[in-house]
């Protein structure tokens, strides 16, 4: 049983910064992609950045030169990095193999908001 388990949102101001985790057990993830998405209510969840086995990045044009994908595949853990973060990065956000084969966690919640 693969449980995903994202942490780390929170309130924060504009200009801010959090650290999000996905927590991955019950399948090692170290030799696939991973990603992070993320959904506004009544949105379609979006594609925010992807990171390959060999730690090749993608970055949705919204969040480039913002946000920092990286994985720790001893922990069989994901990372995002996110500065300088704006109002319109608050979502919901969750992780995933790219090819989307796990059942999705619950999410962790970025507000940003002054």
């Amino acid at each position: 049983h693969v449980q995903l388990v994202e942490s780390g949102g929170g309130l924060v101001q504009p200009g801010g910064s959090l650290r999000l985790t996905c927590a991955v057990s019950g399948s090692n993830v170290r030799a696939y992609a991973m990603v992070w998405y993320r959904q506004v209510p009544g949105k379609q969840r979006e594609l925010v950045a992807s990171i390959t086995s060999t730690r090749s990045t993608y970055y949705a044009a919204y969040v480039t030169g913002r946000f920092t994908i990286s994985r720790d595949n001893a922990q069989n853990t994901l990372y995002l990095q996110m500065n300088t973060l704006k109002p319109e990065d608050t979502a919901v956000y969750y992780c995933n193999r790219m090819d989307g084969a796990f059942s999705w966690g619950q999410g962790t919640q970025v507000a940003v908001s002054s």
